[in-house]
């Protein structure tokens, strides 16, 4: 009896180490596991709460890091064949596994600034294999004072501060973001942090993802975003760094990490034709 303990003993803390983690367990630590450098933007290895260690993981960064073509505004692409290289690291930013995505399965810039990618690996291989686990996607709104970390696998560096707020429209060029997460002074991000996960210091999960900053104090340029107020007026914060908010697409994802454009709560642009007009990226 004791025998057929110790085993069962032994095969539950096998188990229990290839399960998904709970937002409390990230909570617990703030460190580079499971964040990625994907086409010289930064990203993460991410999971929707209807995700289960058997499917096939999903990374996400911004939409402007897409190897293709830019999606022009009002427009999305979805099941897109990729073969981007991502740059899976560790705890301390060590390189730990690189992969190339399988499919694109979602890319836009229209109202938010996202790529979601498919690898062929699941997660469970991931952590049995190089001791990876993804972060969570909250599927709730930050609020507004909200104590976050912008991890950044590109620069290697965490960036610690708070919401600022959250702006009503952001302006770059002919691109508009939505509902815009701006951050407090202390999350100076730069080049190489686009895409960087935003992380709920409490809870452990994304909330967002780092995608533009004004670096000259120039408006509604490329890398010099401005912000609109509901009243259309137009301002600029020369140093003022931006994330866009993910709930949206954690909604999105269903069971299988499928992408269900028709599940409730998911408002994300629905597909439409592929623009081939190449644009210039800019630097978050």
């Amino acid at each position: 009896m004791r025998t057929f303990r110790r085993i069962g003993a032994t095969l539950s803390a096998i188990l229990l180490s290839l399960t998904l983690p709970t937002p409390s367990a990230q909570a617990a630590a703030t460190d580079f596991t499971g964040t990625a450098v994907a086409g010289g933007c930064s990203g993460s290895l991410v999971r929707a709460p209807a995700t289960t260690a058997d499917d096939k993981a999903l990374v996400l960064t911004n939409g402007h890091c897409y190897e293709g073509a830019w999606p022009v505004p009002d427009e999305a692409l979805v099941d897109q064949p990729s073969h981007l290289l991502i740059d899976l690291l560790g705890r301390e930013g060590e390189p730990a596994v690189t992969l190339h995505a399988a499919r694109a399965v979602y890319v836009t810039m229209t109202g938010t600034d996202i790529a979601l990618y498919r690898l062929e690996t699941t997660y469970r291989q991931l952590e049995r294999d190089h001791r990876l686990r993804p972060l969570t996607m909250s599927t709730d709104r930050p609020a507004p004072g909200t104590d976050i970390r912008v991890i950044s696998a590109g620069t290697k560096k965490i960036f610690s501060c708070k919401i600022d707020t959250l702006v009503y429209r952001v302006l770059e060029v002919g691109y508009m973001t939505k509902d815009v997460i701006r951050y407090t002074p202390r999350c100076d991000t730069g080049p190489g942090t686009s895409g960087s996960p935003i992380v709920d210091a409490g809870s452990g999960k994304v909330v967002g993802i780092n995608n533009t900053s004004n670096r000259d104090g120039r408006r509604c340029t490329l890398d010099n975003p401005c912000e609109m107020n509901r009243d259309g007026a137009v301002s600029v914060r020369k140093g003022a760094s931006y994330g866009t908010q993910t709930y949206q697409l954690a909604a999105c994802v269903a069971a299988g990490n499928e992408l269900d454009l028709e599940r409730p709560g998911c408002t994300l642009p629905r597909p439409g034709t592929r623009s081939a007009d190449p644009h210039t990226a800019p630097d978050a």
